[in-house]
Order: C-alpha cells, then structure tokens, then sequence
C-alpha cells in the first residue's frame, strides 16, 4: 500500500507502509516460533552478556600465553635456526589456540524451548 507525505521542506514523497505480508493469526505464531530466539545457557541474561566478554578475555590470554612460552625459551639462548623454529612454532600454535577460542553458542528457536518445557511438565 502506497502513501503521499508531504516533508517538512513542503515536498511530496511516496512512502510503503510497512504492513505485514502474513495475515493469518496461525501463519503470524508459526513464524514467531521459528525466528524468535531464546537463551538457554542458564544464566540471567546479564550474566550470559559478560560471560562472552570473558570468555573472549580468556581464549585471547590463552592465546598470548601460549606464545610467551615458546618465545620465553628463545631469550636464554638466542640462535638463528631456534628463533625461525620458534616463529613456526609460535605461528602454529597461535592458529591452533583460535580454533580452540571460545565460540558464542547461539540461542535456540523459540518454538524447540517450548517443547522441551511442555514435556518436561507432562513428566512430572
């Protein structure tokens, strides 16, 4: 559905109205329990916030650490062959820590928490 609006500079526009495709109620609940998302970590939702904060904090740490000991061996003796070992060594190190980073998980539908809820009280 289209509309004219006049602006305030006194101009006309045609504007779509944002009205929805979807007119069934039951097409409308549907699409609701599919795109909808809920946590279900555990946590309160503050909690699950700066728990990515930290877990980010974390795996980056890991990841530097990890660097510093190979790197650490290479100040008490430097020589030119162990300082290229340690750069492949630091190299792949650092590559395997960001695989094993930590990795956001994502909420689930709305529609599955829902489920599992109404069997959990048909089980009790």
């Amino acid at each position: 559905m289209r509309f004219a609006v006049t602006l305030l500079c006194g101009c006309w526009t045609q504007c779509e109205a944002g009205v929805s495709k979807i007119k069934s109620p039951r097409e409308k609940k549907k699409l609701s329990l599919a795109r909808d998302r809920r946590n279900t970590y555990g946590e309160n939702p503050r909690a699950s916030r700066e728990g990515i904060h930290r877990g980010k904090q974390r795996s980056h740490m890991e990841e530097r650490r990890a660097v510093d000991r190979v790197l650490r061996r290479l100040r008490e003796k430097p020589d030119e062959n162990e300082a290229i070992e340690a750069d492949v060594l630091a190299k792949t190190l650092t590559l395997q820590k960001r695989r094993e980073a930590f990795k956001k998980r994502a909420d689930e539908p709305l529609g599955v928490v829902i489920k599992r809820k109404l069997a959990r009280r048909e089980s009790t």
